[in-house]
């Protein structure tokens, strides 16, 4: 239940007073500077509702990097959540995300790397994911990159 709760605590402090077309490519920017500057081969996706506003695909990468950032976007959309804590969620009750969720696992993934875009006084208005790293690393590379970009 520490994971959840440390995974809680990201999104109550990890909030945009706005969030721009200027802020996904500040933000999208950083993810691939630090991406750059540990050799990590990920795709970086940024939305804001429907719209794409930042994709970047570093070597290394292929398209199933890009069909994981849609299933973990798909996730924090409907949960509110980031995808990693809706995964913990599920395995801190003992079942899994995939067997419990009652959603499509072609077009759902509770692994870390996607986050909301939660605007004060509005609520969830995007996601900002990464994929290419294990779970746990994806989750905290774009965490690093918001506390940056918040800071």
């Amino acid at each position: 239940m520490d994971e959840v709760r440390a995974l809680e605590e990201h999104e109550r402090r990890l909030v945009f007073d706005t969030f721009s077309n200027d802020d996904a490519w500040e933000l999208g920017s950083r993810l691939v500077a630090l991406a750059r500057e540990r050799g990590a081969a990920v795709t970086i996706g940024i939305r804001r509702g429907a719209q794409r506003l930042f994709h970047c695909a570093l070597p290394g990468t292929s398209a199933d990097n890009d069909a994981w950032i849609a299933r973990k976007s798909a996730v924090v959309e409907h949960y509110g959540e980031s995808s990693f804590l809706v995964g913990a969620r599920f395995r801190a009750k003992g079942r899994t995300f995939e067997d419990s969720s009652r959603l499509d696992p072609d077009r759902f993934a509770a692994h870390g790397g996607a986050f909301p875009i939660r605007v004060r006084g509005t609520g969830v208005v995007g996601v900002v994911a990464v994929s290419g790293l294990p779970q746990a690393e994806d989750h905290a590379l774009v965490v690093e990159a918001v506390r940056w970009h918040l800071a």
